[in-house]
């Protein structure tokens, strides 16, 4: 893994606002340049038709309050991302792919033409504007109103951005007419667009358009990566995402049969990319050793004063336990010698309502000490073993041959008596436990150096029986999470007949209702069968006894190796999906900042070609190209497969020529040829086409004039061969004008 790239995120860039363009206005003033304008939903691209790039920002805007100044501001563009708090304001004129937000369209249309210089108070040029295939007319409309009502542009002309870079890589020699056929596949952010061209007119009628681009492609990889490092320590955000996308994601010839090559562990460690995350190092300890000694020696000093304290605690409770517990059996000892009322009128003064709850608290406090004497014994240790025996001379002196201060005395040497009984009887016990380990350890032993290996056999057939009883209970609980598997149909039958009670005769019920659980002790049983949630003592012990017997085996046997423990087998991952996931050791922050891309390289672009897999109910590039093609005949059909071409900046990515060949070839004849190319300057060959068409004699007759526009309303259209209103490729071009 160390002689792999790692490739890290790369920090953003300082935000800056663009300078203002260079070229002076005054060049176009009154010369009726055409403005080429580029409605992308990512991006803008705006120019006069003149220059040969156009100027370009994100198409995004955001109004927001400057603190120092109070004043309202409008940011477009990279702008935005200079204030901080401007980003959670921002909003585009697209949502999805449909025109929807015309404020935030008049708002970046204002910015292009600020930065264009242009300093009347209209704008008078013509105007060549994108608009997406398929756009519903309402949204052409308004924006007719918004460019004929706001800013007055003497005519307006719509295009296809696929169809205009189809037109920049096709070009016709100059004065000639645009006859070239093909088909235009133009990937865009929040679609996909197929258009076949026939003698140079875009057929809209057989075009077809697919609901996945860019936008979704990088949200799927970045669900991807969510769902696989779900513990992620850094937020992965969709910029980075994209970043990911654009560079390590490919398209593969054959997804199915390059998915099984990843059977292979290695293969799929070979086709990895490792991306780094920024992470911070911990602050280690630079103190010097003799600084870390006194450290060390300061808190040892700190715990013995703090167990010194605890023990105190420990004895003062034992003895004050000891007293109330001889305090009872003392009432308890004198009930002969009282009447009946009597009696129950003690009991009353005492806090309890009858003898048996007298009994019960002595029976809880009898279990108290025994408890505390024995962990006193464990945590007293051999010193407690030299203890001497102290003298308790008033300890059983009667209380009227005492004085006051006798009294006193007395009760504070039965309190140092009773300790030191507890801790006589806490030693007596640990010391027979001791004697019983030492005689089986002995026994052990000697079994062990009479038959070593039948020892190892015997402790690994232990081993394994607790490991069997270990993961039954694990199968256990997973089966009873899927309330359809028998061990869960089992459970709410158990939790049925719980419910009805059927153990006990309705005759013995005390009352209608009343709930008799519990009064067998099979029903604990039963309860802890349905109660997979309650800790089991039986598993406790089971893993204590599996531990002791592994260091036993580690210890006298070879060929036991800590490869073989419980510990290892349960946490061993199979080689596939550590390759998939590699994981780092605790403590590795650089490592545990990580993102190892291998099976999401090629399955978040296999969504163009295959959409189901990402949920979409669509079909795919290849299968949308085969249902167009069914329309045409075979010699239309060779022109259009003879010139295929790809624009859109995510047809950058790597792998999709030779896809789309390979998915082409298998439906044409053999010997029908397929070319297949990309566009020059994906990105930008839509605005360099709609510049160069703009300043050809065509271009005046496909627009819709201001005047045009106020006899017939936003809805005027034009039919011509790179709109989306263009008529049947059979017919000529006559400028007339049609109404849609």
């Amino acid at each position: 893994m160390d002689s792999t790239t790692v490739y890290c995120i790369p920090t953003p860039p300082a935000p800056s606002i663009p300078p203002p363009s260079t070229d002076s206005y005054d060049n176009h003033r009154y010369q009726y340049t055409p403005l080429v304008i580029d409605n992308g939903s990512t991006t803008l691209r705006w120019g006069f038709a003149t220059s040969s790039n156009p100027a370009s920002g994100p198409n995004i805007i955001a109004k927001y309050k400057d603190r120092k100044s109070n004043r309202p501001l409008l940011l477009f563009g990279d702008a935005v991302e200079v204030e901080g708090g401007a980003k959670a304001q921002g909003r585009t004129p697209w949502e999805g792919d449909v025109l929807l937000n015309f404020d935030a369209l008049e708002n970046a249309l204002d910015y292009a033409f600020i930065n264009l210089g242009i300093d009347t108070n209209t704008v008078n040029h013509p105007v060549l504007m994108t608009e997406r295939s398929c756009s519903p007319l309402h949204s052409r409309a308004l924006t007719s109103e918004l460019m004929f009502e706001q800013y007055c542009v003497p005519s307006l002309t719509y295009c296809v951005d696929g169809v205009m870079s189809f037109y920049y890589n096709n070009l016709p020699p100059t004065n000639s007419p645009f006859t070239s056929d093909g088909i235009v596949i133009s990937f865009n952010t929040a679609s996909t667009s197929v258009i076949p061209i026939l003698h140079g007119r875009g057929l809209m009628s057989h075009a077809k358009r697919i609901p996945w681009g860019a936008s979704q492609s990088s949200e799927y990889l970045l669900k991807l990566i969510q769902l696989k490092y779900a513990n992620f320590p850094t937020r992965v955000t969709s910029s980075q995402a994209n970043w990911m996308l654009r560079n390590f994601c490919e398209v593969s010839e054959d997804y199915t049969a390059l998915i099984r090559t990843f059977k292979d562990p290695n293969a799929l460690r070979a086709s990895e990319k490792i991306i780094q995350f920024p992470f911070t190092v911990p602050v280690t300890d630079e103190r010097t050793e003799e600084e870390l000694a006194r450290a060390s020696e300061k808190r040892k000093e700190q715990g013995r004063k703090l167990q010194e304290l605890a023990a105190k605690t420990r004895m003062e409770k034992l003895a004050q336990k000891e007293i109330d517990y001889q305090y009872l059996l003392d009432i308890k000892e004198s009930r002969g010698d009282l009447g009946k009322r009597d009696w129950q009128n003690k009991l009353l003064a005492e806090g309890f309502d009858d003898e048996t709850t007298l009994d019960e608290t002595l029976k809880k406090l009898d279990n108290d000490l025994k408890r505390a004497r024995k962990k006193e014994a464990a945590l007293g240790g051999d010193d407690a073993q030299e203890e001497e025996p102290p003298s308790f001379p008033l300890a059983d002196v009667p209380d009227d041959q005492l004085d006051e201060e006798g009294l006193k005395e007395k009760k504070k040497q039965k309190l140092l008596r009773a300790g030191f009984e507890a801790r006589a009887r806490a030693r007596k016990e640990k010391e027979r436990e001791k004697e019983e380990r030492q005689r089986e350890e002995k026994r052990e032993e000697e079994e062990r150096e009479a038959d070593p290996g039948a020892w190892a056999r015997k402790m690994k057939q232990e081993q394994e029986t607790l490991m069997a009883r270990i993961k039954g209970r694990q199968r256990r609980r997973a089966a009873l999470s899927d309330r359809k598997s028998a061990a869960a149909q089992a459970r709410m039958k158990s939790i049925a007949n719980l419910a009805s009670d059927e153990r006990v005769p309705k005759k013995k019920r005390k009352g209608v209702g009343e709930d008799t659980f519990g009064a067998d002790d099979a029903d604990w049983a039963i309860y802890r069968k349905i109660n997979t949630a309650a800790a089991s003592s039986d598993e406790e012990e089971d893993l204590s006894q599996l531990s002791l017997v592994e260091q036993k085996l580690l210890q006298y046997d070879p060929s036991f190796t800590n490869q073989h423990t419980y510990a290892h087998l349960n946490s061993q991952r199979s080689a596939l999906l550590t390759a998939f996931r590699p994981i780092y050791e605790e403590g590795d922050v650089e490592g545990h900042s990580r993102i190892h891309l291998n099976t999401e390289r090629w399955r978040v672009c296999e969504t163009w070609f295959s959409p189901g897999i990402a949920g979409v109910d669509s079909a795919g590039i290849g299968e949308v190209i085969h249902n167009i093609l069914s329309r045409f005949d075979n010699e239309q059909k060779g022109r259009l497969v003879n010139n295929i071409m790809i624009t859109g900046t995510p047809s950058r990515i790597p792998g999709i020529l030779s896809r789309l060949h390979r998915t082409l070839r298998p439906i044409l004849p053999p010997e029908m040829p397929i070319g297949i190319r990309s566009a020059e300057d994906p990105s930008n060959d839509g605005w360099r086409g709609m510049a160069k068409f703009s300043l050809t004699d065509e271009f005046a007759n496909v627009g819709v004039t201001k005047a045009e526009y106020e006899e017939y309303g936003g809805e005027r259209i034009k039919r011509w061969w790179g709109g989306n209103w263009n008529g049947s490729y059979s017919s000529n071009f006559d400028g007339n004008v049609d109404m849609a």
